[in-house]
């Protein structure tokens, strides 16, 4: 089944935000082709092979070619007439009073009024756009909604299963390496008892059973790696409904091979028990050794 999004509205109203949004979702989005392309762009293969189809969202409004209200109706009537074609229009509307206010803020000017006050073209429009408007299967009227709250009412509406899915990495490193670029949060396991100083344990990994034993015979460790899990159990689901795309949470020692290691892999399989699917990645594990760690665990 093709699902098409025609996403039209009072311009100044958010479309920008919702196509972008929808294209974190993994959505195909194109804004403002010519009127007379629709049928072509819509109908035309999005993968090939086993590759799983993608919904496809258009954006149109008065700055587009050819636009014309009525014709955008008959184009998804066809499309919705097609065999494996789902189609729908979503209508974004907005104050008067609220779309002035943002032309004014954005110093931009309304497509209707490049040498006119934008109330006027405004106007205008509202009265091209209300039979798109009365045809519109999803209608959101964004005049006291901020773009954040724009995004996630789109996310909930739109999301489906296996789409915007927050991909989650757990990364070890090395201090001494320098803090891995684009980690969204950083835990120092410094503060835990430091393997480096135990010749025995030295050449072996934070993977290694008597390694992680040692590290976790530190008094701080129970309490404090658990309220990180919890932390992690608290936060992560947040930025799932805030829509980032991205998390990354990072585990720091000094050389990057022995705490940060037992670290990350402890909460990596505690959030895979809480229903997160993380990848792990040591940064740091097949580096060349550091003669200087450069600190000592205190009574070591």
């Amino acid at each position: 089944m093709t699902e098409v999004l025609i996403v039209t509205g009072m311009a100044g109203a958010g479309k920008t935000n919702v196509l972008k949004t929808l294209e974190d979702l993994g959505w195909e989005t194109v804004d403002n082709i010519p009127l007379s392309l629709l049928g072509r762009v819509v109908i035309a293969p999005t993968g090939g092979g086993s590759e799983p189809e993608r919904p496809i969202a258009v954006g149109l409004g008065t700055g587009t070619r050819d636009f014309d209200p009525e014709t955008v109706i008959r184009h998804v009537e066809h499309l919705r007439a097609r065999a494996g074609v789902s189609a729908e229009i979503l209508f974004l509307d907005c104050s008067g009073s609220e779309l002035a206010r943002r032309y004014v803020e954005t110093r931009r000017r309304h497509p209707l009024a490049t040498d006119r006050p934008a109330a006027e073209g405004i106007a205008q429009e509202r009265t091209l756009l209300a039979p798109l408007r009365a045809a519109a299967d999803r209608l959101i009227d964004t005049t006291r909604m901020r773009p954040n709250a724009l995004a996630q009412q789109i996310r909930e509406a739109f999301v489906r299963e296996a789409q915007g899915e927050t991909t989650l990495t757990v990364e070890s490193f090395g201090f001494s390496r320098g803090v891995p670029t684009g980690a969204d949060l950083v835990f120092d396991m410094r503060f835990l008892r430091n393997p480096h100083w135990d010749p025995a344990l030295r050449p072996l990994t934070g993977r290694d059973a008597r390694v992680g034993a040692y590290i976790a015979a530190d008094p701080a460790y129970d309490e404090a790696v658990g309220r990180i899990e919890e932390l992690l159990l608290l936060l992560l689901p947040r930025y799932h409904a805030e829509g980032k795309p991205y998390v990354t949470v990072a585990f720091g020692c000094t050389g990057g091979k022995h705490r940060s290691v037992h670290v990350a892999e402890r909460v990596a399989g505690r959030l895979r028990d809480g229903g997160f699917s993380p990848t792990i990645r040591h940064r740091d594990l097949g580096a060349a050794p550091q003669d200087a760690p450069g600190e000592r665990t205190p009574g070591q």
